[in-house]
């Protein structure tokens, strides 16, 4: 199944990506310390390179929440007592775990329709064919775009309720502050009785995460090089990858895993499109990701302070995962 049948299934695009990137680029290393964006990330590569550490040993997240998923689905769909239902997926990926539960809504007959939202059209492709070729019942609306863009485009969707799913501890990416300001943005473009489902990746013993983030494969240091490739790919960048290492870490005060892009040598490199040398010096850090652990206190003050109900935690047996329901009050 090929792009055209992505048209036939009504995805549309978004925004235009490549200024901001080339922007924020720029301010990125300008700054000290030097830091980027881990949404840049992914394009195409970097989507297809996530994938590949979801099905590691080491990465547990995605195995955890998949199991909450299924043991949960039909107390959290129950909830809509059948209602239509948009299912709207921030960061949508390959859109496995979110077919557990269309599955369930499928063999109910409810009266869905699939949304899904992603910054890369490669990962929006295989979302929306797998959909397709899996529950060809269900209707698809996807969009590629930037989670705000989405959420514009959610607040003229009132003819169904939206359950919106915020999975893979994605909220971890962002700092507490800019959590806040997210979730209170998003809770002003649902409507009253609207859900939310959020996947928070717990604190625990720190070898586990350091593990998670360092895998022996060095699948995670592709992925998180995939930022200077990109930055070659479509600015003119002139990274040599091999001159950079991936490092992960936990800081034990912030609560959050650190990702860097760490320089092993004294280096310029010329970016063409900002018309711009950054120089380096050896050992020098370029801040790439956090991904915050929580408390499930930390989870309960979070939702008081962007004034979202909880419904519901659900844990994993060992309770290093959680996925909590949140509901729109107003």
């Amino acid at each position: 199944m090929g792009y055209q049948r992505l048209s036939d299934l009504d995805v549309k695009t978004l925004g235009t990506p490549g200024r901001a990137f080339a922007e924020e680029v720029l301010l990125g290393l300008s700054e000290r310390p030097r830091r980027l964006p881990s949404r840049y990330i992914y394009d195409d590569r970097g989507s297809d390179l996530f994938a590949q550490i979801t099905s590691l040993e080491a990465y547990y997240p995605t195995r955890l929440e998949a199991g909450i998923l299924a043991e949960n689905a039909g107390a959290l769909l129950d909830r809509f007592d059948g209602a239509p239902l948009n299912l709207v997926d921030l960061g949508a990926g390959d859109g496995h775990k979110t077919r557990i539960l269309l599955r369930h809504l499928a063999d109910k007959g409810a009266d869905v329709r699939y949304v899904p939202i992603d910054i890369s059209e490669g990962a929006m492709q295989t979302a929306v064919n797998a959909m397709a070729e899996a529950l060809p019942q269900i209707e698809v609306s996807g969009l590629v775009g930037d989670y705000f863009e989405a959420l514009r485009w959610l607040s003229g969707q009132t003819e169904r309720r939206n359950l919106v799913l915020f999975l893979g501890s994605n909220i971890g990416n962002f700092r507490k502050a800019q959590a806040r300001a997210f979730l209170r943005r998003l809770w002003s473009n649902l409507n009253p009785d609207d859900r939310v489902l959020i996947g928070f990746d717990l604190k625990k013993d720190i070898e586990k995460l350091l593990l998670a983030y360092n895998d022996p494969e060095g699948v995670t240091a592709d992925f998180n090089l995939n930022l200077l490739r990109r930055i070659n790919n479509e600015l003119g960048g002139h990274f040599d990858l091999s001159a950079f290492r991936h490092f992960s870490t936990y800081d034990v005060f912030s609560g959050a895993m650190e990702s860097y892009l760490v320089s092993l040598t004294e280096q310029t490199v010329t970016i063409d499109a900002l018309a711009t040398d950054f120089r380096f010096d050896a050992w020098e850090p370029i801040h790439t990701e956090y991904s915050y652990k929580y408390l499930s206190r930390d989870i309960d003050d979070l939702a008081a302070f962007t004034r979202f109900s909880v419904e519901a935690r659900w844990h994993d047996s060992e309770k290093w995962f959680c996925d909590a329901l949140w509901r729109v009050q107003r």
